[in-house]
């Protein structure tokens, strides 16, 4: 009996033996399963971002036009009068931001536009009032990127930017005669939108974006300096 209890351990010996020379130094142990120990894996988003370039913070200039202008609902109301069909220059954009992330830039952004239109009594069907309202807007612009490849032609971003409007006002009667006081626009302006670039080469892109605050759309050129 004691010679058989010796020799089916060493039977199971020599199997254990066997099993780890095939499937590995992990075999059987606990909390390290069967075979070979997988390598480490790592996420894809961060392979991804260790096969990009270093980063190197950038300028860019972007020039564009926005339509229509909201500049429209500032101007003053009369009482027993009805504005007319609004005509619209501008406004026109210019913003310089300074890229320090891969992923947000800050800048500033800058309008000019103007908006006119007649107001006619309700009785004639003829001008009563013309008027005139043309700004000057300057912006805190904030970018935020979407993560993308770098050789990627679509570069979509998000825009917040706050501010204050510079107001030019001018309401004459039917005689020419410039009108007494007139109520103040609102001096607040803030754009926000979702747009994005489309890149035509490593410097040189046209962007287009929707959103609500000075305009509703807004498109043009952006050039890194």
């Amino acid at each position: 009996m004691r010679k058989s209890l010796i020799l089916m351990c060493l039977v199971s010996a020599f199997a254990l033996g066997d099993a780890s020379a095939q499937f590995g130094p992990g075999y059987g142990r606990p909390g390290y399963g069967y075979g070979r120990t997988p390598a480490q894996r790592y996420p894809q988003r961060r392979r991804q971002q260790d096969n990009q370039p270093a980063f190197r913070p950038t300028v860019q200039l972007s020039i564009g036009y926005g339509y229509p202008s909201s500049d429209k609902e500032q101007m003053a109301q009369f009482r027993g009068l009805y504005r007319g069909t609004v005509a619209q220059t501008g406004p026109v954009t210019g913003a310089l931001d300074v890229q320090f992330s891969r992923s947000s830039a800050i800048g500033l952004i800058v309008s000019h536009g103007e908006v006119s239109a007649p107001y006619y009594d309700y009785n004639s069907g003829s001008p009563a009032v013309y008027g005139r309202l043309s700004s000057w807007t300057a912006m805190l612009n904030l970018m935020h990127y979407m993560p993308v490849p770098a050789s990627a032609v679509f570069s979509p971003y998000v825009r917040t930017a706050i501010g204050l409007n510079i107001w030019n006002q001018n309401y004459t009667d039917a005689t020419g005669n410039k009108l007494g006081y007139v109520e103040e626009p609102n001096q607040l302006a803030y754009q926000v939108g979702i747009g994005t670039n489309i890149n035509f080469s490593r410097n040189t892109s046209l962007f287009v974006e929707a959103g609500y605050g000075k305009f509703l759309l807004h498109g043009g050129l952006a050039f890194k300096l």
